[in-house]
């Protein structure tokens, strides 16, 4: 009986490991499934998903861009009291972390200009009519991106590159550095308005504003002159 059982076994054993032999053996004949190409692959934009704009560049501007920068220019400045001048430098690890705030912001968010958006909300249409107008329509300023996209691009890096100058200065904790870190992002963001905003704002155009003011304001001291003296 006993040998019997062992005979069984045995058997048993050995069609186990046929079982497996076969088992290998199809496995090491089997070709592994080759990787997807390239074209089956999720494509990153797909993966991401397109960026769509919520707001013109001109609400962008205003209800973000402008905002965090204060965080910036508040930093430093001269404050003038009775005692004297005072400077206003970021003193304590919070003042710092607000201009970090608004450096780390406009280096991100500026880049949210590079996604194609209208200029203005619809039916705004700056300060462009009439004849003494110093703004560009909006069809003009899309005209000046889409004929030079490189300027575009390059004003867009300008300001990303003073704002990530500031993140330096934030890393030494040097307020004597922030005075010209916070002048060079003020630079970049004018220098970008006065391209693509409001051109007609130059050396002419104030010239003639000084002039309208200086006859304004002797029309102002004749007619009080002329009055009669009560």
């Amino acid at each position: 009986m006993a040998s019997r059982f062992r005979i069984v076994r045995s058997l048993g054993s050995q069609i186990g490991l046929l079982g497996l032999a076969f088992s290998i053996q199809a496995c090491s004949n089997s070709t592994p499934a080759p990787p997807p190409s390239a074209s089956d692959r999720p494509q990153a934009q797909a993966l991401w998903g397109d960026m769509k704009p919520l707001v013109s560049v001109k609400e962008l501007m205003k209800y973000m861009i402008d905002p965090v920068s204060d965080n910036v220019f508040d930093a430093v400045g001269t404050i003038v009291t009775k005692e004297g001048t005072v400077d206003r430098v970021p003193k304590t690890d919070e003042d710092w972390d607000k201009v970090q705030t608004g450096a780390v912001s406009l280096a991100e968010g500026i880049y949210l200009l590079k996604v194609p958006r209208p200029f203005t909300p619809p039916g705004d249409h700056n300060n462009s009519i009439g004849p003494d107008a110093v703004e560009l329509s909006p069809e003009q300023i899309t005209a000046k991106v889409e004929n030079d996209p490189v300027e575009w691009n390059a004003r867009i890096e300008t300001l990303r590159n003073a704002s990530l100058n500031v993140l330096e200065v934030v890393k030494k904790r040097d307020a004597s550095q922030l005075w010209e870190a916070s002048e060079l992002v003020d630079q970049a963001c004018e220098a970008c308005h006065r391209s693509y905003w409001y051109p007609g704002e130059n050396a002419e155009f104030y010239k003639k504003l000084r002039g309208r003011l200086d006859d304004y304001t002797k029309q102002r001291s004749d007619s009080k002159a002329a009055a009669p003296q009560k």
